[in-house]
């Protein structure tokens, strides 16, 4: 008999979520848990989503516009771009899994830097694609060059991550364009831009200032972060029309919900909340950097809402001992990061404890 699965799902190792909050408390037998593991938005959701939700409710019993016609133009002119550009989904996950049903075959590869975001690595193999995975260089930094290298007539996808995730590093226009120069132009590059708004570095370069140029480049945007709308699911893409065209055809029917337009509608309009989450991230990503080297543990230049901690020991044991004291991060051995954690940016409040539960476990 031919096994149920196919192989590559027989040996498929499903993405690790953060731990819960409650899970926490129920295991350990505490209360009042913070959770600085999943880089959400400490500050909440933005208040006019809410009320935006809340209204939307009362109309759940009719299926919600498939197209989500009012939400695309408004994220539409919020970014500069036109309407048959942008492509919504279920969270910037979703548009990873239909970028690669697109435009993949399994005769073709995807190519990854080895230790950034698992999410690609995994939605690659769930469809049976091929993927070379290269190296990051000194610092926990992209190795673009090594990347242009590894391109060859199979490639048909590449996935770079900036600022990335796990490990808050970034890579600046000029390396960005050259690599963009470097590629065939048959080669699907997807710029995932999750955590761009919190950047603050006049370097960096967006997709969706440079997909006009280079049509074979694709941005990705989640209401995730910035607009504290992890639990909602909704995210975007920024592409070449003729793309995005293709996308629409194998995207499933009202893949984002009534309430979930709504929310990304209000939460654009919704600029203080935004300002206020920007400005509470960089006080916290100032406050880890002077604190958590007092400790001995190393940091990257974080560009994001997170710190990519080293902590020169198995990050695991202090992952576990942070738990005991209610304190909730992300190992990253997961990741090919063994001696790592990633702490998200919390209020002021949650970071001081983080850090004073980091003093007693490394004492």
């Amino acid at each position: 008999m031919r096994p149920l699965v196919p192989p590559y799902v027989e040996t498929l190792k499903a993405y690790v979520p953060g731990k819960p909050i409650e899970e926490t408390e129920r295991e350990y037998g505490l209360t009042g848990v913070i959770k600085l593991a999943s880089n959400e938005n400490p500050l909440g959701p933005s208040p006019r989503a809410v009320e935006a939700m809340r209204n939307a409710a009362g109309q759940v019993n009719l299926y919600p516009d498939a197209t989500s016609f009012h939400l695309v133009r408004r994220l539409a002119a919020h970014l500069g771009v036109k309407p048959e550009e942008v492509v919504l989904g279920s969270g910037s996950n979703e548009l990873i899994e239909l970028l690669i049903r697109t435009f993949t075959t399994p005769e073709e590869e995807i190519l990854l830097c080895k230790g950034s975001f698992p999410a690609y690595r995994i939605s690659a193999q769930a469809h049976g694609r091929a993927f070379v995975e290269v190296p990051m260089r000194e610092g926990f930094r992209y190795n673009l060059e090594a990347m242009a290298r590894a391109v060859t007539p199979r490639t048909r996808m590449v996935f770079l991550a900036n600022p990335d995730n796990p490990t808050g590093t970034t890579f600046g226009r000029k390396d960005l364009e050259t690599f963009l120069q470097a590629v065939p132009k048959d080669v699907l590059v997807v710029h995932d831009e999750a955590y761009a708004e919190f950047v603050d570095w006049p370097d960096y370069a967006s997709a969706v200032e440079l997909f006009h140029t280079y049509p074979n480049l694709v941005g990705l945007r989640t209401f995730s972060k910035i607009h504290g709308l992890a639990g909602i699911r909704l995210g975007s893409a920024v592409m070449d029309a003729k793309l995005a065209g293709y996308v629409h055809r194998t995207r499933m029917p009202f893949n984002l919900t009534t309430v979930a337009q709504a929310a990304g509608m209000a939460a654009l309009e919704d600029t203080e909340h935004v300002e206020r989450t920007r400005e509470n991230n960089r006080v916290g990503l100032r406050y880890f950097g002077e604190e958590l080297p007092k400790l001995g543990l190393t940091l990257t230049e974080s560009h994001a809402n997170f710190v990519f901690v080293d902590c020169h020991r198995p990050g695991a044991a202090v992952y576990e001992q942070l738990l005991r004291r209610g304190v909730i991060v992300r190992p990253m051995a997961g990741n090919g990061h063994p001696n790592c954690l990633r702490i998200s940016v919390g209020t002021p409040q949650e970071n001081a404890r983080c850090v004073a539960a980091l003093k007693e476990v490394l004492a």
